[in-house]
């Protein structure tokens, strides 16, 4: 019943300021089980001007599939990815279920402004103000993907080739003996965090520039691409 969600749960019905309602945000939650967390961390981060997606793991029972989408059903501004990923902790499909939200949220009728990117274990510190504030302070127009040049002792996770093995409903990503290939366009790769506050513009760059698709692809069989592809490509020239 999506009035009872909606009060007593408390969610937010309105822009809380001028600021905000001129300024939304846009939010890629990836997430495969304890529905209660996923629930309080929606209700903290949720603002009827920004948007939602959130990528349901494969895997996912069906009742906790189901739950999700009943929840999703009651408000305009969150859904469910269009494609799914069997998520696999340390994986290409890590970094494959956020492209696929990103792909959904460019075709938005909600005009958003910067994309952030969370886990189903993730809760605010910070308000929706506190957080627009910050990134008019010192990130207009700038992306945030902290990160070095990639350190000698994980250069094994883009020299060697690896693959996602499922079995038995246990999930790894494990090495192969195939040297990988140096990276395309001789690009110097970075390593950094898997967690971004990413522009629009940069988005559609994204998923459109040749040089990131054809990283994208290279990164396929790299251990943990989401640690080092967001970083990579905001450190190109230009």
């Amino acid at each position: 019943n999506c009035s009872t969600v909606l009060k007593t749960l408390h969610f937010i019905t309105r822009p809380l300021s001028a600021e905000e309602g001129n300024f939304s945000l846009a939010y890629i939650i990836t997430i495969h089980k304890e529905l209660e967390m996923f629930v309080k961390l929606l209700r903290a981060i949720y603002m009827p001007q920004n948007i939602y997606c959130v990528h349901v793991d494969e895997k996912s029972p069906k009742d906790y599939k189901a739950a999700v989408q009943n929840i999703v059903n009651c408000f305009e501004n969150i859904f469910i990815s269009s494609k799914r990923e069997s998520v696999v902790y340390a994986g290409f499909s890590r970094l494959q279920a956020d492209i696929n939200c990103m792909k959904d949220l460019v075709h938005s009728k909600i005009q958003w402004n910067y994309v952030i990117n969370l886990c189903g274990q993730d809760y605010p510190i910070k308000t929706n103000k506190d957080i627009i504030q910050y990134i008019k302070s010192k990130w207009n127009g700038k992306n945030m993907t902290p990160g070095i040049v990639q350190p000698v002792h994980i250069k094994h996770r883009t020299q060697v080739s690896y693959r996602e093995s499922v079995r038995s409903g246990t999930a790894y990503v494990y090495p192969t003996k195939n040297k990988k290939a140096k990276p395309p366009y001789n690009l110097t790769i970075y390593f950094g965090s898997a967690y971004y506050i990413l522009t629009r513009e940069f988005v559609e760059f994204t998923l459109t520039d040749a040089r990131a698709k054809d990283l994208l692809e290279w990164s396929r069989d790299t251990y943990s691409p989401d640690e080092h592809y967001w970083v990579t490509l905001n450190r190109l020239n230009g």
